[in-house]
């Protein structure tokens, strides 16, 4: 069936039929050449707008909400104005026992604290954490392991640090697991590195130790800086947020209307807000992509129509020689797709030099706004394939149109 495909004198006939008239032809695969040039192009921005997203949320559950203590923004059950909140390891209990949709509740502590290894010292963000944090954010491990269970109940004085934390502290190539640090004057022991996350969706993490060791070095009690909530999967976090902050507001005897008590950042309502942009970002570019390549396609059966009118009287020869209409049809479609497929190919070709060019331009650095864009082989192959449907549908208007004028009039055409 396809054997015509491979007959040296079906791809000479579309030579000649291009060659006769180059520059309306190139002018013609212009449109096509746009629309996937658009089509890649957006796409690829898409995807590397996507991936700066995903970095900058970094390795946080979206499904979260922090919630901290603040000051009351109005009096309440004889508290002035003004009282400062914190809240204690008893809140985070309490929401996590009688809130719905709650998977996770990890309370956190944090403190500035002078750091020394023999002659390097630097200020650093002590984290005291429990095992959980792990699960939330997840730690991309260089060396060793994060705090466990073990290290809570006995108090141990463990840390694990970043690899910013490490460069300051240690030399290049040290092995820094087993190794120890003061922190406060304290020896800790290095028992893991962990790669630099983004630090935009909460507080710097520059060394993690033990929540109880936090607790007792900094005289701590059951308090705790802030709490991190992650919901189910299946539940509104925005919804867990109000739950928890009602609940809050109750057991520390704050106003249910003051809304200054409590700050909070609920990452996944920003999640959703960049995620709701992005679909309708490769909505619109697929509209735009493909109704560019309408245009085009249309504009190559436009010139096709015109290409056969203008060869009229050798379809006539051809006819009169024995050229069957499905030949002639056949013939016909086989440029249209032809065209249309070279002028898509050069289109892809150009959009990923684009996506490099945007990714040299745009994608280097820690702030980057768009990184490494790029497209999926499927999303070409889909490409291609939509270009040979089109080319074989709009090739098939003036296929028609060649094979319904009769021979003999064909014959007598000047």
């Amino acid at each position: 069936m396809f054997k015509f495909l491979f007959d040296i004198d079906t791809w000479q006939e579309v030579y000649d039929s291009f060659s006769k008239n180059k520059l309306r032809s190139i002018l013609t695969m212009v449109g096509v050449w746009w629309g996937i040039l658009l089509l890649i192009g957006l796409l690829g921005s898409a995807r590397g707008l996507e991936n700066s997203f995903n970095r900058l949320f970094g390795d946080f559950a979206t499904n979260s909400v922090f919630i901290w203590g603040q000051s009351t923004g109005m009096p309440f059950k004889g508290f002035q104005e003004g009282k400062q909140v914190r809240l204690s390891l008893t809140d985070a209990k309490k929401v996590e026992d009688n809130v719905e949709g709650i998977e996770f509740v990890v309370p956190r502590n944090q403190n500035q604290a002078t750091v020394i290894r023999n002659f390097s010292s630097s200020s650093f963000s002590i984290n005291g954490d429990y095992p959980l944090l792990d699960q939330v954010q997840k730690k991309k491990l260089i060396h060793g392991r994060f705090i466990n269970q073990n290290d809570i109940d006995n108090n141990k004085k463990v840390v694990v640090i970043s690899e910013e934390a490490y460069k300051q502290l240690f030399e290049k190539d040290e092995n820094p697991i087993g190794e120890y640090i003061q922190i406060n004057k304290i020896n800790f022991k290095v028992v893991g590195m962990f790669e630099n996350g983004n630090e935009n969706m909460g507080p710097t993490s520059n060394m993690h130790i033990p929540f109880t060791t936090f607790q007792q070095i900094y005289n701590q009690g059951d308090k705790i800086g802030w709490m991190m909530i992650t919901g189910k999967p299946e539940y509104d976090i925005k919804q867990i947020e109000n739950d928890a902050k009602l609940l809050l507001k109750n057991l520390n005897k704050i106003h249910p209307e003051d809304n200054r008590a409590f700050g909070s950042f609920n990452l996944g309502k920003e999640f959703a807000k960049m995620t709701g942009f992005l679909i309708g970002m490769q909505f619109l570019t697929w509209f735009v992509g493909i109704a560019t390549l309408f245009a085009g396609v249309f504009a190559i059966g436009n010139i096709l129509l015109i290409t056969v009118k203008e060869r009229t009287k050798e379809i006539g020869v051809r006819r009169a020689l024995g050229a069957t209409p499905f030949e002639i049809k056949r013939q016909i479609v086989v440029e249209a797709v032809f065209l249309t497929l070279v002028a898509g190919l050069v289109g892809i070709i150009s959009g990923g030099w684009i996506l490099i060019a945007l990714d040299s331009a745009f994608g280097q650095g820690a702030d980057a706004i768009i990184v490494n864009a790029s497209v999926s082989i499927s999303i070409v192959f889909i490409a291609l394939i939509i270009l040979v449907i089109l080319g074989t549908l709009i090739g098939l208007i003036p296929a028609f149109k060649a094979t319904s004028i009769k021979p003999i009039e064909a014959l007598r055409e000047e």
